[in-house]
């Protein structure tokens, strides 16, 4: 397991992807002493988040069991893997692990072939299915039996895409979160009475204010910012701060890099400073969006190569640069808009226009809904008036009976 973690580690931005923990984790604090190599395990692959990710994973795995494709995945660099060339090494995979492979994307085109169905039939459209696939580029959809060297080079490419445009999706969310927290806020002031407006807005200023007051954060990545975790959660001198070993003793996995995961858990600290669940003022969703703002400052420092990784030399580097003696204070979200009040009102007529169509959706439901009642009323009076219809026959059919038989009876009395 140990060398499977190396191999991902060298293998650049696709592979590593699933070493990458998207949720942010704790602060181990008890690192005085590092553990002996054989016990560090590497750690559970977390979800990439891509619609894809189950079918990356697979592939990655059964790829890794070809000794011939470990090696050269091993010896591989960024380059080689963004441009294709370790693509080629496919034809030199086993047979078995080939079959596999095949497997997999047939499954995979299955998968894919029954999303298009239903959002066909959602839909309602005219589209084909073949022109449908063409939205999916993390395979050959031209050759759904087997998997060949452009189904890898496409699955490298097509996730090395998305993972850089995944933080902008996160962002993105976030900035919305707000905008809908602040619409939100205002329409209930609109609810309000000059006095019980006027109260609540001197509310949401104290609450700002008194989330604006917290002790100073460090600059992610600075020197006093890594002494302060050393000192705090590792339990050391910071007099005796060594950038080597506080690299080997926050290297969870032990696999000579600080993927994204690692370097968030480094924050937890500085981010305790602003944000505490317990205070009605802070809010936990900012404090995700503030961890994921440090990850990505100390990312476009230290990240020379922009593989999504730190590694020792990078990190050691780093440590020798003038930034690094950064004293001033972080800005955290509260000083840095995250939005223009047009931002916010061309949000809020997305909002109104979006509240239009689902009204209007609705009245046409109800319409439907209305139209449907009224023709199973009217179903249901005819088969009312069938039935007394029915009756009536049956009944006229039982009295002219009754009529026939005394008719006979009297025949045969006067026939007597």
């Amino acid at each position: 397991q140990m060398v499977r973690g190396k191999t991902l580690a060298h293998c650049g931005l696709v592979l590593l992807s699933l070493w990458v923990c998207i949720q942010s984790v704790p602060i181990s604090v008890d690192k005085t002493k590092e553990k002996p190599q054989e016990e560090l395990q590497p750690p559970q692959s977390a979800d990439t988040g891509l619609h894809y990710d189950r079918y990356l994973r697979e592939v990655i795995e059964f790829l890794e069991k070809d000794p011939h494709f470990k090696e050269k995945l091993k010896n591989a660099n960024i380059d080689d893997i963004k441009h294709g060339k370790l693509s080629k090494e496919l034809d030199f995979v086993h047979h078995n692990f080939r079959t596999k492979l095949d497997e997999l994307k047939r499954e995979e085109m299955n998968r894919l072939r029954m999303l298009i169905k239903a959002k066909h039939d959602i839909q309602e459209g005219n589209a084909s299915h073949q022109a449908l696939l063409k939205q999916f580029e993390h395979l050959n959809h031209l050759n759904p039996d087997t998997f060949e060297v452009e189904d890898l080079d496409r699955l490298i490419k097509s996730a090395t895409k998305d993972l850089e445009n995944f933080d902008k999706g996160r962002h993105d969310e976030f900035k919305r979160y707000e905008m809908m927290k602040e619409h939100e806020r205002r329409e209930r002031l609109k609810a309000l009475n000059e006095e019980e407006r006027k109260r609540e807005e001197q509310h949401y200023e104290e609450m700002k204010k008194k989330h604006a007051e917290h002790p100073k954060v460090n600059h992610p990545g600075s020197e006093d910012q890594l002494k302060e975790v050393w000192q705090e959660a590792d339990g050391l001198d910071p007099e005796d701060f060594d950038p080597k070993t506080f690299f080997k003793m926050h290297d969870t996995n032990g696999d000579g890099f600080f993927d994204e995961s690692e370097l968030e858990a480094l924050f937890t600290k500085e981010l305790e400073k602003v944000y505490n669940p317990e205070n009605v003022e802070d809010d936990m969703v900012e404090m995700e969006e503030e961890r994921l703002r440090m990850r990505e400052h100390v990312m476009n420092e230290v990240d020379t190569n922009k593989d999504r990784l730190v590694s020792l030399s990078e990190f050691m580097a780093a440590t020798k640069k003038e930034d690094f003696m950064e004293k001033d204070e972080w800005e955290t979200l509260d000083q840095n808009p995250l939005y223009t009040e047009e931002e916010l009102r061309e949000y809020e007529q997305q909002l109104a226009h979006e509240e239009n169509d689902i009204n209007k959706k609705s009245a046409e439901l109800q319409k439907q809904r209305e139209e449907l009642e009224r023709k199973e009323e009217e179903l249901n009076a005819q088969k009312l008036g069938l039935q007394q219809a029915v009756e009536e026959m049956e009944r006229l059919k039982a009295q002219n009976s009754n009529v026939e038989v005394k008719r006979k009876y009297y025949i045969a009395v006067i026939v007597v």
